[in-house]
């Protein structure tokens, strides 16, 4: 597929697929019913577009740019009504999707994609599964395990309900124009049961606090929200990094939930 001629805007973080090979793959690990409405982010110039129209017709996309909005339905007249013009952070995906499972796939612009990993968050209960091109930094946080110096609030938030697959790094020549880092493929896809039974929103609340000061034992970086007296136990002299899902899960059910 010859590229559209659009000059990319570096402010949108616009590195285009431009692999063929690359595309198929990317479309090929979403490995869902041919029925299954997929949501593309940022379709940009279509070349991932075409492999998942392949694969599943009711493809909805939503860009942002503008401009690439009469290019991708003059490639994909099937399209016509399925793309939105919008940025995907500020989308209602209530109304958006009406379907009760759906799955997101996308070459995510690299500033907006921890945004896109908290709206699957956020609509959990429908995305079954997400697959998505992330900065390898990022893709290394996602799936980073306690005790790593990447583990974080993301890798908490996200693992809490999906399981986290690395497919494959992509080099900066597979984009256009390439990128001055490399990338790589993720998978979410939702775990049957979540490893925590707490309400997101109180999670949240404790590992941002608990992160916001990583470097401090959980007896300082909590002070503000559990009472000293209430932290006798020795989990209060680790850091935020040295505990798993659970025993976060496990805090906010002790301290929070009352």
């Amino acid at each position: 597929m010859q590229g559209s001629g659009i000059k990319k805007i570096k402010a949108f973080g616009q590195h285009f697929l431009k692999d063929e090979a690359m595309a198929f793959r990317i479309a090929a690990a979403l490995d869902l019913p041919r029925d299954m409405l997929v949501l593309e982010v940022g379709p940009g110039e279509g070349v991932l577009t075409k492999h998942l129209l392949q694969r599943y017709p009711r493809l909805l996309a939503v860009e942002y740019d503008k401009r690439l909005i009469p290019v991708l339905l003059a490639r994909f007249p099937e399209l016509s009504g399925k793309i939105v013009q919008d940025d995907f952070l500020r989308v209602n995906l209530q109304e958006l999707v009406s379907d009760d499972q759906y799955a997101i796939i996308g070459n995510f612009p690299y500033q907006i994609s921890t945004g896109i990993l908290f709206q699957v968050i956020e609509d959990r209960e429908r995305v079954l599964r997400m697959v998505g091109m992330f900065q390898k930094e990022v893709a290394e946080r996602v799936a980073a395990a306690p005790g790593s110096k990447v583990y974080g609030i993301t890798s908490i938030l996200v693992q809490a309900y999906y399981e986290v697959e690395k497919i494959m790094d992509a080099p900066p020549s597979v984009f256009n124009p390439p990128p001055k880092v490399h990338s790589t493929l993720i998978r979410l896809t939702r775990r049957p049961v979540p490893r925590v039974v707490s309400a997101y929103s109180d999670l949240r609340k404790i590992v941002k606090v608990a992160f916001n000061q990583r470097r401090k034992t959980l007896r300082n970086a909590l002070g503000g929200m559990i009472h000293k007296s209430e932290m006798s136990d020795e989990i209060f002299d680790r850091r935020a990094e040295q505990l798993s899902i659970e025993e976060f899960d496990m805090l906010v059910q002790k301290f929070l939930k009352r």
